[in-house]
This record gives structure tokens, C-alpha cells and sequence, in this order.
């Protein structure tokens, strides 16, 4: 690869972080498109004078965005996008957007609406947007105001905002699976395998971590007994009962060590990708009746939004280009395939369940395909 475009990939990546980190503090970022743009605001980082302000920059009315999964369960209609966008009416003032875009206050205000929705040209900086908050682990809703495509740099450098295209995030996941580093390693011996080392992965922009484990001395030149595994404080770390992400990670060590050597990646990927915040927001509503499939998606996001291309260029940094992979999730099999790395065989790895995952592990088996 040049290095002019080495440069410029990780110019576009140190972009998208400086708008993710932007949304996280409640500020206002711009989003463009090809020949649009939007000054965007994340729903559940705004109040009252953070809209006016977003008004007044932009010179526009702002919208309420929210995911198309989310808008079905205000019973809007839908308008055929993965975005709907709201008129924001006069009785609509800022802690009432923020409670449309958290399911878990859904039963403490049922009735709300009626919701004027804009049914046609939808802009797709708008669902840039939504893509910029989920990766920044926000609630999948923004407050957007069109903003004239001549006026980006004036008003973005008068009020020192970011500047984000929608080419580039829709690019980051993967470009920054593709700049992912070994930044570390170091012999750590574990209960389940004392041989282990840790190696951590970085992308070139500074960007999240993965881990790698490896035990023992595995050969390259065979398939690899593999893991991936979705980090998981509640059940890795506390012993959470409501998942078996616990028994998991220390199952599939002790799988590995006991089969000679092998890799698990643990993956910072929290809550199939949502982030822990979010997976509490989950919890909740799992308390009030939902499984885990209608939790997520109650609360905007997709059941699923895990990428697999980071483990792909892991095991491929690793000397790993064939596994055997420990897992019951079908599109494990299939994400790391559709990046090269060849499953030649897909190792079952399944735990009793308890009381309180009885519901989950049963979810995944009927909604989600797993094979349990």
C-alpha cells in the first residue's frame, strides 16, 4: 500500500473517531453526503438549548431520526427506509425525544403521538447518522437539520465542529479491521491453560482493542481450534446467571488447552455489538417481558450488530488461515468465510441452561439459528 493512501485511510479513520467522541459529549457534528449534508445531534445526548442551537446553525427546522425498528414500535408507519424521520411538533421538547429513543420508558409513557412522519427523500447523511451513533454506543436516534452542501466548512469551522462524510462511515468497521496492529503480547497463565499468551490489537488510529489468546504452540499449517468470543462484563467477569457467556469463555479455554493449543478471540464487541449501556437498556426490557431479539430491536438497533471482519484479520495476523471453529452461531461460520478465513469445521459448544437464561438460550435457538 502507498503511503499517500495509507495516510489517507487513517486520516478518514481518525475522522470518524473525532465524530464518534464528538456525539458521546453531546456535541453537534456534520454528516455529508454526496451532494447534502446535516448537522446532527445524538437524541439521547440533547436538551432544550442544545436543539435551539442546533436550529440556529443550521438555519433549519431539525427532525427526530430514529431506526425503522424503533419507529415500529411507536406504531409509525413505515416509509420503506431504514430510517423514519419525525416532524418535531410543538409538544415535543427534549427529554420527551430522549424518551422516544429509550424503549425502557415505553411503559411509563404508553400513549404518545400522533407523530407527523416525512415520508419521501430521505436524505442518506440522516442514515449516516444513525450508523454514526450506533458505533459511538449510543441510542440509534439523532436530531438532524439540513444543512446547506456550500456552507459545511463555514459553519463547521466557526463553531470548531467535525466534519464526517457518510463514505467514511459506512467504510470505518472495515478499514479499521484492516489497520488492526499487533500493539503487545505477553505470557499469561490462566486456570483453564497455563501455556497462553496475550496479544492485543489495535488499529493504526489508536481505535478499540481486541485480544487474542493463544495456547500452546499450534500449527499453521492445520486448522486451528478457534473462539471467537463477544466481550461480556456481566458474564465474563460478575458471573451474570442470564447469559452463558461465562461458562463460554472459560469452556472454550479449557477446550483448547485440553485439544493441545488454539486461539479465542475476545472481541470488544459488548453486547452483540450495542455496548453495555445499551445491553442494561436490553436487560430491562427483557424484565418486562421481551426476549432478547425484540429488547434490541425495541431499542433501535438490529438483533445482531457484530462485524466479523476483525477476527478474520486477527487469525490472518496470527499465521491462522484455516479454523475449527468452537461455536453454535451459524453467521460466525459465515462472517469469517465471507472475509478468508476458511471453517473447515464447526466444533458445537453448548452449556446447560439455568433459570434465568432458560428464555435466552431458547431465543437464540428459535430466532436467531443457533444450534442448541
Amino acid at each position: 500500500m502507498s503511503n499517500n493512501k495509507n495516510k489517507t485511510e487513517l486520516k478518514r479513520l481518525r475522522t470518524v473517531d473525532r465524530a464518534i467522541a464528538d456525539l458521546r459529549r453531546g456535541l453537534s457534528v456534520v454528516v455529508t453526503g454526496k451532494d447534502e449534508a446535516s448537522l446532527i445531534l445524538s437524541t439521547e445526548m440533547a436538551y432544550d438549548a442544545e436543539l435551539e442551537t442546533l436550529a440556529a446553525r443550521s438555519g433549519a427546522e431539525p427532525v427526530l431520526a430514529l431506526t425503522a425498528h424503533r419507529a415500529n414500535v411507536l406504531h409509525i408507519q413505515p416509509t420503506g427506509d431504514d430510517t423514519v424521520r419525525l416532524v418535531i411538533e410543538d409538544w415535543m421538547d427534549a427529554p420527551l425525544m430522549r424518551a422516544l429513543a429509550d424503549a425502557v420508558h415505553d411503559l411509563d409513557q404508553p400513549f404518545r403521538g400522533p407523530f407527523t412522519r416525512i415520508k419521501e427523500g430521505l436524505p442518506p447523511s440522516v442514515s449516516g447518522a444513525i450508523k454514526i451513533a450506533k458505533l459511538a454506543r449510543l441510542l440509534p436516534s439523532v436530531l438532524a437539520a439540513p444543512l446547506s452542501i456550500d456552507r459545511v466548512e463555514a459553519v463547521a469551522t466557526e463553531h470548531d465542529l467535525s466534519i464526517v462524510s457518510l463514505e467514511d462511515i459506512l467504510a470505518f468497521e472495515d478499514t479499521a479491521a484492516l489497520k488492526l496492529k499487533s500493539v503487545a503480547s505477553a505470557r499469561v497463565p490462566l486456570q483453564a491453560a497455563e501455556d497462553s499468551t496475550f496479544h492485543a490489537f489495535r488499529p493504526e488510529d489508536g481505535g478499540i482493542e481486541h485480544l487474542a489468546i493463544v495456547v500452546g504452540e499450534p500449527n499453521r499449517r492445520e486448522p486451528v481450534l478457534a473462539r471467537l468470543h463477544s466481550e461480556c462484563f456481566t458474564g465474563d467477569l460478575i458471573g451474570s446467571l442470564k447469559c452463558d457467556c461465562g461458562e463460554q469463555l472459560r469452556g472454550a479455554l479449557k477446550a483448547i488447552a485440553e485439544e493441545g493449543g488454539g486461539v479465542l478471540l475476545y472481541l470488544a464487541q459488548e453486547g452483540r455489538g450495542i455496548g453495555l449501556i445499551n445491553k442494561l437498556r436490553a436487560y430491562k426490557l427483557q424484565a418486562q417481558g421481551f426476549d432478547t431479539v425484540d429488547a434490541n430491536e425495541r431499542l433501535g438497533f438490529d438483533a445482531d450488530e457484530r462485524v466479523f471482519r476483525p477476527a478474520a484479520e486477527m487469525l490472518k495476523l496470527l499465521g491462522f488461515k484455516k479454523t475449527r471453529l468452537m461455536t453454535n452461531n451459524p453467521e460466525k461460520v459465515e462472517g469469517l468465510e465471507r472475509h478468508g478465513i476458511t471453517v473447515t469445521e464447526r466444533v458445537s459448544h453448548k452449556f446447560p441452561s439455568n433459570t434465568h437464561n432458560e428464555l435466552y438460550l431458547a431465543t437464540k435457538k428459535k430466532r436467531s439459528g443457533h444450534y442448541l
